[in-house]
C-alpha cells in the first residue's frame, strides 16, 4: 500500500512539476532552510530594533548639583539609576552618565563613580586607599597624567558642581588654650589694678616738700 503511494506521488511531482521527485525534494529542503534563515532575521528584529532604541534614548540633559560634600557625592554612584552618574576630579564634579558602560556598575571605572578619584587617576591605581583627592605628595609625571584626565573630562563632559572642601579649625601655636578670651580677661584685670592704686601727683609732692623746708626755716 505505501509503495502504491509513494509511486503515485512520484508521478503527480513529475506531472505537475515537471521536476524529478529528487530534485523537487532538494528545492523543497532547500526552501524550507530559507525560510527559517529569513524568518529568524526578521522575527527577531523587533526586540532587536527596540533594544537599540533604548540604548539610543537620549539622556536627561545635565543637572547642576552646586557645591556638595564627598557624602553626598556618593549618592550618585550609579546605584540609583533615576540619578545622574557623577564623578570628581581635582574637586570639579562632572556627568558621566553618557560613559554608564565605563563608569556605571559592573564598567571597569565603576569604582571612581560618586567620588573625586585624583590621586587614582594619577596613579592609575585601583586601590580604595587612593580614592581621594588628595593629590599631595605626588610627582612630576603623576601629575601631569593628572592633568590628562583633567582637560579629557573638560572636554567630554559636563561640569556640574564641585565638592565641598572640609574645613580645618586654624590654632595659632604662639596663644595659650582660649587665646582671645585670655587676652581681653588679662587686659581688663591690668586695667583695674591700674584704676584701684594710688595716683602719684607730682604738683602734689612738690606742695609737700616746700611747706616741711619753710616749718624748718621757722624753727
Amino acid at each position: 500500500m505505501a509503495l502504491e503511494l509513494w509511486e503515485t506521488l512520484k508521478e503527480s511531482i513529475t506531472a505537475y512539476t515537471g521536476l524529478s521527485p529528487a530534485t523537487f525534494f532538494t528545492v523543497i529542503a532547500i526552501s524550507l532552510a530559507l525560510y527559517h534563515v529569513v524568518s529568524g532575521f526578521f522575527g527577531s528584529s523587533p526586540q532587536h530594533h527596540a533594544r537599540s532604541f533604548e540604548e539610543m534614548e537620549p539622556l536627561p540633559p545635565p543637572v547642576q548639583v552646586g557645591e556638595i560634600s564627598e557624602d553626598e557625592l556618593k549618592q550618585y554612584d550609579g546605584s540609583d539609576s533615576k540619578k545622574p552618574l557623577l564623578m570628581a576630579i581635582k574637586g570639579q564634579i562632572y556627568d558621566v552618565s553618557q560613559s554608564r558602560m565605563f563608569y556605571g556598575p559592573g564598567g571597569p571605572y565603576a569604582l571612581f563613580a560618586g567620588k573625586d578619584a585624583s590621586r587614582a587617576l594619577a596613579k592609575m591605581s585601583f586601590e580604595e586607599k587612593d580614592l581621594t583627592g588628595d593629590v599631595s605628595g605626588l610627582g612630576a609625571f603623576e601629575l601631569e597624567a593628572l592633568q590628562d584626565w583633567e582637560y579629557k573630562f573638560m572636554s567630554k563632559y559636563v561640569k556640574v558642581g564641585t565638592v565641598k572642601t572640609k574645613e580645618v579649625p586654624v590654632t595659632n601655636g604662639s596663644e595659650p588654650s582660649g587665646s582671645a578670651e585670655a587676652v581681653e580677661a588679662t587686659d581688663k584685670e591690668a586695667a583695674k589694678q591700674t584704676e584701684d592704686s594710688p595716683s602719684e601727683n607730682p604738683a602734689a609732692v612738690t606742695e609737700d616738700t616746700s611747706a616741711t623746708e619753710a616749718e624748718k626755716k621757722d624753727e
